[in-house]
This record gives C-alpha cells, sequence and structure tokens, in this order.
C-alpha cells in the first residue's frame, strides 16, 4: 500500500509546483494590473491591439487604437502595457 501512496504523494506535489503555483501567481499578478489601470495608460489587448486608454469604468475600457478611432473592451482583456510610442 504505502508503495502506492508515495508516489501518488510525490506527484500531487509535483504537480503543484509545476503548474498550479505559477498559474495562480500569473493571474495574481494580471489582476493587480487590472486594477492599477488608469487613463493615458498605453496598454495591449490580449489580441495584440496596441492603444491609449481614454476612459475606464468597472469593466469597460475606452482604448483610442489610432486618431479618433476609440473602441470600447472588456478590462479582463488587457493583457499589459505597452511600450511608449516612439517619435
Amino acid at each position: 500500500m504505502m508503495s502506492f501512496v508515495l508516489p501518488m504523494v510525490f506527484m500531487v506535489v509535483i504537480f503543484y509546483f509545476l503548474l498550479i503555483r505559477p498559474q495562480q501567481k500569473k493571474a495574481k499578478e494580471h489582476k493587480a494590473l487590472l486594477n492599477n489601470l488608469k487613463k493615458g495608460d498605453r496598454i495591449i489587448t490580449s489580441g495584440g491591439i496596441l492603444g491609449t486608454i481614454v476612459n475606464i469604468d468597472d469593466q469597460i475600457v475606452h482604448v483610442e487604437i489610432a486618431d479618433k478611432v476609440r473602441i470600447e473592451m472588456g478590462r479582463p482583456y488587457i493583457a499589459g502595457f505597452a511600450p511608449k510610442k516612439s517619435g
């Protein structure tokens, strides 16, 4: 019986440290990013669109992706901060 339980416990520990823990850390960092967004931040969406936040609500973000071109998107679909515009 012990020869079966010990490898199973070892596998659970390995899965925790290789899969579950890093995913939880990444989710926590993404939540912190979404909570710290503000007007004027340059962002990149999960679809790869770059833009600048012009207005932000609880769940909706208004992003300007070109001169006078604005889109509305859900807040969770922001992947991160984009590099500043050059030039």
